[in-house]
């Protein structure tokens, strides 16, 4: 029998031997083209034209498709008059299929809709005759915010750049400054980060991934000479370049074939391409299609709220919050903050615990006065993350600075009154 030197390693280890005390984090995106997140646009698109002439609309729209059938199908309750055929072809227009060759042509599709009513015994448990601050969860479950330093977003490096890769793709396509582009598309980053105490950060990008679906009139070549020049130069920060960082530029070398007619796809199937691209966490729960009243997404963008003020604050350098709820229940159930050890001077994990349940009203219907959740904006966010943007209509990326003397000074007041 042949023996195995075990003391034999792989040769394929080697390019991941990294100095002491460094790691590699990798983070994917992909494209409003992609057939998962045609699904989420459509949803969101649906939700938006509910909530445009009914603000209180109930909405839980889920989408799915696969070559040219497209199927929405869920709970919705509004009074609101909304052709929903109509918004779903208009949604596939927008995201770019209007050939069948790109992989969906919105004018032919066959588009089936089933809608039902949200259940009365459901409305009644969240609604009911209450104070819209007092109204309760929509489901149960827990909800994940993060932040982290590593950027002025307040973003994980990784997922940032990926998100960056995918807008600027997404302006090449639209624009055409690539006209051979189609509307799929998929980017993965990967970041050698430097541990350091308790905090760690990104030292240079270690390898970067596109796979962008084209036409059948550009080669291979010219593909990986168009993304160099467009969207890697574009995006990438040249501080965390250098001559090892690998490109890997449609692998697969032809992807003509995209869209549902090269994949199915479903609402709520890319909740990590949403939220932190892997980092902090995350509760389970899709966003896409679902009115505020479901703190699948309302509690989703207070937690992040709350993690980058933290972040914001200088309380912590990065922060992961878990809150979690009970349906027809307002309050939360849980509030957990963990800092990995980041915490300013001072403080600790219960310290930042006290100043978030002492600035922060986490009941469904506060967030949604708060945040503004009411509005038809959500279509925005089905594509390019739903954090770490600076636009207006994203008010949980605007961060609550939190005055650190004031409420040492407040607490100490508090004891003294105690004693």
């Amino acid at each position: 029998m042949q023996q195995v030197d075990n003391n034999q390693e792989s040769p394929h280890k080697k390019k991941f031997v990294l100095p002491k005390g460094h790691f590699l984090f990798t983070s994917e995106s992909v494209s409003a083209g992609h057939p998962d997140k045609l699904c989420d646009f459509i949803s969101d698109s649906v939700l938006d034209a509910c909530l445009e002439q009914d603000p209180n609309s109930k909405v839980a729209c889920e989408s799915a498709c696969k070559n040219s059938l497209v199927m929405v199908f869920g709970e919705i309750t509004t009074h609101a008059q909304v052709p929903y055929e109509t918004i779903v072809r208009e949604a596939i227009k927008s995201v770019g299929y209007d050939n069948i060759n790109k992989g969906l042509d919105y004018r032919n599709a066959s588009v089936i809709v089933s809608l039902d009513q949200q259940s009365q015994e459901i409305n009644q448990a969240v609604v009911g005759s209450k104070h819209e601050d007092e109204i309760g969860a929509g489901d149960q479950g827990l909800m994940i915010g993060y932040a982290s330093d590593e950027t002025p977003e307040l973003m994980p490096l990784t997922h940032h750049l990926c998100n960056k890769l995918i807008s600027r793709l997404q302006e090449c396509r639209v624009n055409e400054i690539c006209p051979w582009m189609r509307p799929d598309a998929k980017v993965q980053v990967t970041v050698e980060y430097k541990r350091e105490d308790s905090s760690f950060y990104p030292v240079r990008i270690h390898n970067v991934l596109i796979s962008q679906q084209h036409d059948e009139k550009i080669t291979h070549s010219e593909i990986e000479a168009e993304l160099h020049k467009h969207v890697l130069k574009y995006v990438l920060p040249s501080k965390y370049v250098d001559e090892q960082t690998q490109y890997h530029l449609n692998p697969s070398k032809a992807f003509t074939v995209g869209g549902p007619y090269g994949d199915a796809g479903l609402t709520g199937r890319k909740i990590i391409v949403d939220t932190y691209g892997g980092w902090g966490g995350h509760g389970g729960g899709a966003f896409s299609g679902k009115d505020p009243t479901k703190v699948d997404r309302s509690a989703a963008y207070a937690a992040r709220w709350v993690a980058k003020s933290l972040v914001a604050s200088k309380l912590c350098k990065r922060v992961m919050i878990q809150v979690a709820y009970g349906i027809g229940i307002s309050e939360p159930l849980s509030i957990c903050v963990n800092s990995y050890g980041t915490q300013a001077e001072g403080l600790d994990d219960d310290d930042l615990s006290e100043i978030v349940q002492n600035h922060f009203d986490l009941r469904p219907g506060v967030i949604i006065r708060e945040l503004k959740l009411r509005r038809p904006i959500y279509a925005k966010t089905a594509s390019g993350g739903h954090f770490g943007r600076n636009e207006p209509e994203f008010t949980w990326e605007h961060p609550k600075i939190i005055n650190l003397s004031a409420w040492k000074a407040h607490k100490a007041e508090q004891q003294q009154q105690n004693q």
